[in-house]
């Protein structure tokens, strides 16, 4: 299982980096579309859609017209974050407190659309954080990966009450407040070492600082942990719901897209909103 990890690991950045780095935009476009569809389906099997294939099918066809072709011009891209935030905010976030409506309701329905819309927000970023530049893009999502990461080693070595232990029994506070200050940390490192380090002028956090100062970079740094979390407690819910272990097997040794993405689908809309606003 760890090589087969290993090995997929390797060919996705094998393909993803020389698409980010060369910045061909064809080609980038042609890698989301591919990935935004496989989300949309994997999306379909956690709400026992059957008609997973033609759903991502269709929704891939309206995403590509609208945020690929054509330079974005028709996407309103600031729309969709607002509208992604807002929609963790008041329906996903409290559904982890409330729960998830029984899969053969009306509500099991809507809220897949809901879904679904949340995941063109994140796609939707992810395009529009590589218009501006692909380190920007990088930088965003390299405080996800950071927080998972010191998350995991902080709950090794010191978990002990758990975070939701009824959605994902293995995380913990501990845990979650590691993840925190993993990011806090490095992204701090970034900042000071960015006058020195021009290739870090152009991320996420060295431009809150630059923007905003210590406090309120510290904060939305930290908000968007929380958010990171809030989108992996949520597909694990969605999962536990559908009796499923992954949201699919396209990626050997990791799962499904949604496995790989669930924590960027709230951050990145909220990245890029932030970004805005800068």
């Amino acid at each position: 299982m760890l090589k087969t990890r290993i090995l997929t690991a390797l060919i996705l950045l094998a393909v993803l980096l020389p698409v980010l780095y060369f910045g061909y935009f064809p080609a980038f476009a042609v890698i989301v579309a591919l990935f935004f569809g496989a989300a949309i389906w994997e999306s379909c099997r956690l709400f026992k859609n059957r008609h997973g294939v033609l759903m991502g099918l269709a929704w891939t066809a309206v995403f590509a017209y609208t945020f690929l072709a054509g330079g974005g011009e028709r996407a309103h891209p600031s729309f969709w974050f607002a509208l992604c935030s807002v929609i963790w905010l008041l329906r996903f976030v409290p559904a982890l407190k409330l729960g998830l409506p029984p899969l053969d309701g009306r509500g099991n329905g809507l809220l897949g659309m809901v879904y679904a819309v949340a995941i063109v927000g994140c796609f939707a970023a992810i395009v529009e954080l590589f218009r501006h530049s692909p380190s920007y893009l990088l930088s965003v999502m390299a405080l996800v990966w950071i927080a998972d990461i010191g998350a995991y080693f902080s709950g090794k070595a010191f978990g002990k009450r758990k975070l939701a232990p009824s959605i994902s029994p293995g995380k913990s506070w501990e845990g979650a407040i590691g993840g925190g200050l993993a990011v806090l940390a490095l992204a701090s490192l970034s900042v000071l070492l960015a006058p020195a380090a021009p290739a870090l002028a152009d991320t996420f956090a060295v431009r809150l600082h630059a923007v905003l100062g210590w406090g309120a970079a510290l904060a939305i740094l930290l908000l968007v942990v929380a958010a990171s979390v809030v989108g992996d407690l949520f597909e694990s819910m969605l999962k536990r719901r559908a009796g499923i272990k992954d949201s699919s097997n396209l990626l050997p040794g990791h799962g499904g897209v949604l496995d790989r993405i669930d924590a960027l689908i709230p951050v990145l809309p909220l990245a890029a909103l932030i970004g805005v606003w800068l």
